[in-house]
């Protein structure tokens, strides 16, 4: 079992799952929001910025899959990106299910002053809805609840991932 799990983390299919994953994920987001007029939050903008990671972790798994640092590299942003996002997930439920005056998201979000992505591409980055809106539910599960399912999954899979991942290519 073992080795047909190696031979999967060392070819392209997987990195190449992990990307296409990500990518409709959020083509996802924009169908939503320009689709069905649904305004991201802040939270949802950095939520999407972590599904980029898995999109890029993806995309760079891809390049040389063979290649152990690029596995490591490629596996490390894959961990940090749906970590971050199951915390941002777990944290856009709260607001939305525990709503205080005291405790609400910014309107602007705050990247770093040499990436200001909702300058760059503000059709993508700027957020024009508010933290506290549940704009959308499907079986009784808000989106926030559904991409903590999602990133938590993509956690999952990366630990049956690492397994075979970092060990020696025989």
């Amino acid at each position: 079992m073992f080795s047909k799990l190696t031979r999967f983390a060392h070819g392209r299919l997987a990195w190449g799952l992990l990307a296409l994953t990500a990518l409709g994920l959020e083509l996802s987001a924009l169908y939503f929001q320009y689709g069905m007029k649904l305004d991201p939050c802040v939270m949802c903008i950095y939520i999407r910025l972590a599904v980029l990671g898995l999109l890029l972790a993806g995309i760079i798994g891809m390049t040389a899959p063979t290649l152990r640092p690029v596995r490591v590299l490629a596996s490390l942003l894959w961990g940090a990106s749906a970590a971050w996002g199951v915390k941002l997930s777990m944290e856009l439920v709260d607001i939305q299910t525990n709503p205080s005056p005291f405790a609400t998201c910014s309107f602007l979000p705050e990247f770093p002053g040499w990436m200001p992505l909702h300058d760059w591409l503000p059709s993508v980055f700027m957020p024009t809805g508010m933290c506290t809106d549940i704009p959308w539910e499907f079986a009784g599960v808000t989106m926030a609840q559904w991409m903590i399912v999602a990133f938590t999954t993509f956690l999952a899979a990366l630990a049956l991932f690492l397994v075979p991942v970092f060990k020696k290519q025989a």
